[in-house]
């Protein structure tokens, strides 16, 4: 079946379902039903940083321990096929296409999210920024392709510049929990504190892994005055 989704990141197949080829109802970019549900949906997991767990509305291990300094993780799926496909193509291989799949499936997950917990929705949008250097290599900030469509869709102000990565860290992955947190330190800088001073704030990204990059992001948004982070993410990892 993967061989499927390697096809599919080379050729556009237009009203075909991304997974399966079949057909997709004439929508680009979309999926069939049955594949649709097939996806590594979450299920039971932590209310407030979304680790997979046996049970329901529980706190993990870690989020009891010490609570991270967002309020909660908005997120669909696991990070699983296809997924683990998808997103590095939309990441790292400039297949934008795919983001525009991935936003409508996390909006959708959105608009359940704040109806099904009747929440109101946050006041501002703040994808997470990428290094300036690493922007310039990649040639675009995924978190942004992201939220652009989102923030329209919900018809919320989206803010591209008032939380900045002020250092280049290293990538983040392979390293453990601890050297996360150091390669993390101090990298985050907001620079229009008035813009999120009392604001509930939405903070966009791709997938949430230890969550360690989205607390210091979140906590860089409190320190400036925010009154809430929640982060709103496609995948998280188990």
């Amino acid at each position: 079946m993967k061989n499927t989704v390697y096809n599919w990141l080379s050729f556009n197949h237009l009203n075909r379902c991304l997974l399966c080829l079949g057909n997709a109802s004439g929508i680009p970019e979309c999926l069939c039903h049955g594949c649709l549900n097939d996806l590594p949906w979450l299920g039971p997991a932590c209310r407030c940083c979304a680790l997979p767990l046996p049970q329901a509305d529980l706190l993990c291990g870690k989020c009891l321990q010490q609570a991270p300094a967002f309020a909660q993780v908005v997120v669909p799926f696991r990070y699983g096929f296809p997924l683990d496909s998808l997103i590095p193509a939309f990441k790292y291989h400039q297949q934008l296409t795919y983001g525009r799949l991935l936003a409508r499936l996390l909006l959708q997950a959105v608009k359940h999210h704040y109806h099904a917990h009747e929440q109101a929705l946050p006041d501002l949008v703040i994808p997470l920024p990428l290094h300036r250097a690493r922007q310039a290599q990649r040639g675009y900030n995924q978190a942004l392709e992201l939220a652009r469509p989102i923030a329209r869709a919900l018809r919320l102000p989206l803010d591209r510049t008032s939380l900045i990565r002020q250092q280049p860290t290293a990538p983040q992955q392979g390293l453990d929990a601890q050297a996360r947190r150091q390669n993390l330190r101090n990298a985050f800088a907001c620079t229009h504190p008035d813009r999120v001073n009392g604001k509930h704030i939405a903070l966009l990204d791709d997938v949430v892994t230890t969550g360690t990059t989205a607390n210091e992001a979140s906590r860089t948004l409190l320190a400036a005055g925010a009154a809430s982070v929640s982060i709103w993410c496609v995948a998280r990892t188990p």
